[in-house]
């Protein structure tokens, strides 16, 4: 089994090749490719390289494939016997990427 561990937006996310995910908003376009360097850990079968933190020329490459918003969020406020109510909406911006490739030293 292949697959990295990556950091992106403060978050930890493990990727192998193939897959889809979101992750926090980028300010890349639509359609446009490029690399995650910060890659904490590589697995290729029986080889494994841990990085401290990061593993030394080891990148993830993606692919954008759109920019969008989540469902919304509720996030509602209430003191009990005080009459206090505040409801308010949420909608995350977010990037969605497709993992091309992964390269290890």
């Amino acid at each position: 089994m292949n697959f990295a561990v990556i950091e992106t937006g403060g978050k930890q996310y493990k990727v192998s090749v193939g897959q889809k995910i979101r992750i926090e908003k980028l300010p890349e376009a639509e359609g446009a490719e490029f690399k995650f360097d910060k890659v904490l850990l590589v697995v290729n079968g029986e080889n494994v390289k841990v990085g401290q933190p990061y593993v030394d020329g080891a990148s993830v490459e993606v692919k954008v494939l759109k920019q969008g918003r989540d469902k919304k969020k509720i996030v509602f406020r209430y003191h009990s016997k005080t009459r206090y109510r505040k409801k308010k909406g949420h909608r995350q911006h977010f990037t969605e990427l497709e993992i091309t490739k992964i390269n290890a030293v």
